[in-house]
């Protein structure tokens, strides 16, 4: 009897333990539901069963993320221009590359970066703008830029970085985009074929240290440049043949040049139903003082505007109609997942007559009305560091209490409790002995950093989660 009590002592002690861990993985799809509005005080209750106990993390601010990918954009050069010729080189038989492009505009100048960037910043559009940094071989962003004077590449850049760098992430784009360079002498390789070309390069297995110094070699002209950088874009077909060494590789290039905690990049478009979170690689050292890792944020959608050249028919009902009621941005925005839109600068220019960027407003400006209480632009660094945070932070959760430890903090962070129904009091939130009270909201879409709001669902909690470990009590 007295052994039968003993295992009936520990089995109970056992599954209390265990009722307060909970998953930190499962992804809610938010879509367009709408949430009921409650007072924003109301009163607490107990959790009604302990097996409903269970912390979800949800998108930032309960909104499903947006952002736009910008392709072969620098300063000044139309990569569209200079770059057909050489592609046309390196595969003579492809049509594609059979283009006029004398005919074309060898300049997108400043005053269209002006435009389309304040016209971004004033509807809240974030993303990804490359910087090539030594575009088509035309002259170095660092140095000069045959065919302009000193003062307007300085001009260009320092544009760049008032304008540009506070709602984008700067990428290199590779260092030309074209001709593969010997990083030892500064310039391309002699002969021109499919091998010797950044869109195909390497056509041999490379080790993590030799793709990590091509990078490496970029990133430096672009902080050479004043430009930020927490990631890199591979053009085309970049690192094929070497995606594991390239991932490491990225990861090296970008701590060791600028020094940053989290390095992403941009290379992948995933199409149907493939998800579109983003993907952590070569996850190490979480429980150090100096976690790394990778993180591969991919895009969307096709380049349905006017192309790589700028010679296409812009089709904007493809990432969303008029209504908003169909559209690859649409469907997305429906699953709760991120939805990363693509295009590439010379599209936007569209030979001077801006077809890509009229398209562009109008499926923005759709987005915003449609859904702009459901989605929030974030640049793609951003996108990355809460799917980081979302996936490698541990939660557990015991007597009102939720404990966090995370290798990596992430403003924003959204979490719910399911089953609180009632307060007398706010959430606190607590770092280091300093507590901060959060403040309630009565409708999900008012759901800022250091808020909560209750539901018939739970109770949603937003705030900054810091990198270590962090507590919330009510």
């Amino acid at each position: 009897l007295i052994n039968l009590k003993a295992v009936f002592v520990l089995a109970f002690k056992v599954t209390a333990m265990t009722d307060q861990v909970f998953s930190r993985r499962k992804f809610l799809a938010t879509g367009s539901t709408a949430f009921s509005a409650l007072p924003a005080w109301p009163a607490i209750a107990a959790v009604e069963n302990a097996k409903r106990k269970a912390v979800t993390i949800l998108n930032p601010q309960l909104r499903v993320p947006l952002s736009f990918v910008v392709d072969d954009s620098t300063c000044l050069v139309n990569m569209g221009h200079y770059c057909m010729p050489q592609f046309a080189t390196a595969w003579p038989e492809r049509n594609e590359y059979k283009k006029p492009w004398q005919t074309w505009p060898r300049e997108i100048p400043d005053s269209f970066v002006r435009e389309f960037g304040q016209w971004c910043a004033q509807q809240g559009v974030k993303g990804k703008y490359s910087i090539v940094p030594f575009p088509a071989c035309v002259g170095w962003l660092d140095r000069e830029l045959p065919g302009w004077s000193q003062k307007q590449l300085q001009a260009s850049l320092k544009l760049v970085r008032d304008l540009m760098v506070p709602n984008w992430d700067i990428h290199p784009e590779m260092i030309t985009h074209t001709r593969v360079i010997d990083i030892k002498t500064g310039r391309p390789i002699q002969q021109i074929n499919p091998a010797t070309m950044e869109n195909s390069y390497p056509r041999t297995k490379k080790s993590v240290d030799e793709l990590a110094a091509y990078l490496a070699y970029a990133l430096r002209i672009l902080k050479n440049c004043g430009l930020p950088c927490e990631g890199v874009t591979t053009p085309g077909g970049f690192g094929n043949l070497v995606k594991n060494e390239l991932s490491l590789a990225v990861h090296e290039a970008v701590r060791d040049v600028y020094g940053s905690e989290l390095p992403h990049y941009f290379k992948y478009v995933v199409n149907g139903d493939e998800s579109a979170q983003p993907r952590l690689e070569h996850v190490r050292n979480v429980d150090s003082s100096d976690p790394k890792v990778t993180v591969n944020v991919p895009a969307c959608t096709g380049d349905w505007f006017g192309g790589w050249d700028g010679d296409r028919q812009s089709e904007p009902d493809r990432y969303a109609n008029e209504a908003g009621t169909s559209g690859r941005m649409v469907e997305l925005i429906k699953r709760g997942e991120p939805a990363v839109m693509l295009c590439h600068w010379p599209g936007m220019y569209t030979q001077g007559t801006k077809k890509g960027f009229t398209a562009f407003k109008r499926v923005v400006e759709t987005l915003n009305s449609r859904f702009g209480d459901q989605t929030i632009w974030m640049k793609l660094s951003e996108i990355g560091r809460y799917w980081t945070a979302k996936e490698l932070t541990r939660i557990t959760f015991a007597d009102r209490k939720i404990s966090l430890n995370a290798p990596f903090g992430a403003p924003k962070f959204t979490v719910r409790v399911p089953g609180v129904v009632a307060t007398n009091s706010p959430p606190r939130f607590i770092v280091e002995n300093q507590t901060v009270a959060l403040q309630g909201v009565t409708e999900t879409r008012l759901l800022r950093s250091g808020t909560w709001h209750a539901d018939s669902k739970g109770l949603v909690m937003c705030f900054d989660l810091p990198k270590g470990v962090s507590q919330i009590q009510w």
